[in-house]
């Protein structure tokens, strides 16, 4: 049922490519449209050096529950096939987050969407970044999903030792070397002072969190403490889903189990 709908959206044209901007960078990714107006919103952040292919599937998801839903390109976060402008030498969690509240404003604007139903959802760093942008847009986003956020990158940063990078925390390279890519100075600059717990604690919405037990470079202990950080604001609804051996992204079975809870988080 699910994949004739979404043979009848390409047939329509309703899977189409969008863009924005921040600032004088562009940002490309895709639209996918469900039938009908003032539609509720979806946006789907991608991961470290992976781009909007990786979470292309979670995006048709949301589509399937009546959301218009997007996933896009981070500037300069992509290791290879980016389509949106940048360098991975300026890209940073900061900016990652500027270029989600711009996609936000883009798809807030569009005449066919409803502006106060949005639900953000990212995988890893991308996890981090949606709960950021989460925590300053506040009441504009109504639904916050996060697989296996990477909550840990200031730490790693103060550590010296970010996926791949190794580096003195102490006295930051103009460039970090980080396996394939190439990271500039305020990869590890913008969050050495961070407590993500802090910042995140400000948004007061619908949480999910799904994590591996698993998970060797995101520990699961982050997963717990974010999920203690949200209820103890006393606001809105918080869900810890702990996928047993899951790791660092989910194999088949586990995705399907990780998107059967998101199903029923938006169900509410």
């Amino acid at each position: 049922m699910v994949k004739g709908m979404f043979g009848n959206l390409r047939e329509k044209g309703q899977i189409s490519p969008f863009s924005c901007r921040r600032g004088g960078l562009a940002i490309r990714g895709t639209e996918y449209r469900p039938e009908g107006d003032h539609l509720p919103i979806a946006i789907v952040c991608h991961g470290f050096m992976a781009n909007q292919e990786t979470v292309r599937h979670y995006a048709e998801m949301f589509a399937g529950l009546g959301h218009v839903s997007y996933c896009f390109d981070f500037s300069g976060g992509c290791v290879m096939m980016g389509k949106s402008d940048g360098k991975t030498t300026d890209m940073s969690v900061l900016t990652e987050v500027e270029d989600l509240k711009a996609v936000v404003s883009y798809v807030q604007n569009l005449p066919y969407t409803d502006g106060e139903n949005v639900t953000l959802m990212g995988c890893s760093q991308g996890g981090f970044v949606s709960a950021l942008a989460a925590a300053e847009l506040k009441e504009q986003v109504k639904k916050l999903v996060l697989f296996y956020p990477a909550l840990c990158i200031p730490d790693d940063a103060r550590a010296g030792k970010m996926m791949f990078a190794k580096f003195d925390p102490n006295n930051l390279p103009e460039v970090i070397r980080c396996g394939p890519m190439k990271l500039g100075k305020r990869y590890a600059a913008d969050v050495m002072e961070m407590d993500p717990f802090a910042e995140i604690q400000k948004y007061a919405g619908d949480v999910l969190i799904v994590h591996g037990t698993a998970d060797e470079l995101v520990h699961v202990r982050y997963a717990e403490r974010a999920y203690e950080t949200y209820l103890g604001r006393g606001t809105g609804t918080v869900r810890l889903r702990l996928i047993d051996g899951g790791g660092h992204m989910f194999s088949r079975e586990q995705d399907a189990l990780a998107m059967d809870e998101v199903r029923r988080f938006m169900a509410g």
